[in-house]
């Protein structure tokens, strides 16, 4: 069952494109949503602390990433990475920070917040490698599975959905297809199953008309999602209607129109 939260969220300098901090009552944990260039000049003492950071990134083609890392001293590992040499740039660091966190305990989580990012699937994780021999007690463990959770709840609270599991059909789902392809209406847009089949060619004008969805269909080709057989080979959720019905027919289309139920009822007639 499901209980109720209290979220404080605070804009430390009156807006939320600065610094924002986030707690949840009755935890020790605090989350800490700071631009690139606050970084450096930041005084604060809590982002001196031990704990766990993202790196959101977007690549040049549109695609979302992220850096997750661990940090006995995290701004003093987010300076280093703005004079480091890295293959991508980052805008945003969402750190999270706890009064009882130190080296095994952070390593844990780094290793379980990426293993969990790259299960949800929902952007590319940068992180390389990780420690994964920490060893804890069994109270230790559990501990930290709870703060993990509590991670959930407040990165997705400050926009980031990469901690979120794809969503699943039920009982209610409304199926719709459009061309060969199945999916259903779901909280971050619409969510094609994975067998749905695309089509097995670009309009001539795609690229022109709608570079967007052109690069996000190459995209899903690149990376597996969409098989050289033109099927998908997991649930893929996609922000829009339109998006989804896009890279489904290889052309620019208005997926309110173009995604029906069984029995021919359009979308935007739902």
């Amino acid at each position: 069952m499901a209980f109720g939260k209290t979220i404080e969220l605070f804009l430390v300098n009156g807006t939320p494109e600065s610094l924002v901090t986030a707690e949840l009552s009755n935890w020790n944990g605090k989350a800490i949503k700071i631009p690139r260039n606050e970084v450096q000049g930041c005084t604060r003492d809590d982002i001196k602390g031990a704990g766990v950071y993202f790196l959101f990134c977007q690549e040049e083609d549109g695609t979302d990433s992220v850096y997750i890392g661990e940090a006995e001293n995290v701004q003093d590992r987010l300076v280093g990475h703005l004079h480091s040499k890295e293959d991508y740039y980052w805008n945003t660091a969402v750190i999270f920070i706890g009064r009882d966190l130190n080296k095994a305990h952070i390593r844990y989580l780094e290793n379980r917040l990426v293993s969990i990012t790259k299960e949800c699937n929902r952007v590319k994780v940068l992180t390389k490698n990780t420690y994964q021999k920490t060893v804890l007690k069994e109270s230790q463990i559990a501990t930290l599975e709870e703060f993990i959770e509590n991670i959930k709840v407040l990165i997705n609270t400050l926009g980031y959905r990469i901690l979120i599991p794809m969503p699943q059909v039920n009982d209610s789902t409304v199926l719709l297809r459009c061309h060969k392809a199945k999916g259903f209406i779901s909280a971050g847009g619409l969510t094609v199953l994975k067998g749905s089949v695309v089509n097995d060619h670009d309009a001539p004008s795609f690229h022109v008309h709608g570079p967007g969805f052109f690069k996000l269909r190459h995209r899903l080709f690149d990376e597996g999602i969409i098989s050289p057989d033109f099927e998908f080979t997991m649930d893929y959720e996609f922000s829009s209607p339109s998006a989804a019905s896009a890279v489904v027919l290889g052309r620019i289309s208005n997926g309110l129109k173009e995604w029906k139920t069984n029995d021919g009822k359009k979308l935007k007639d739902l």
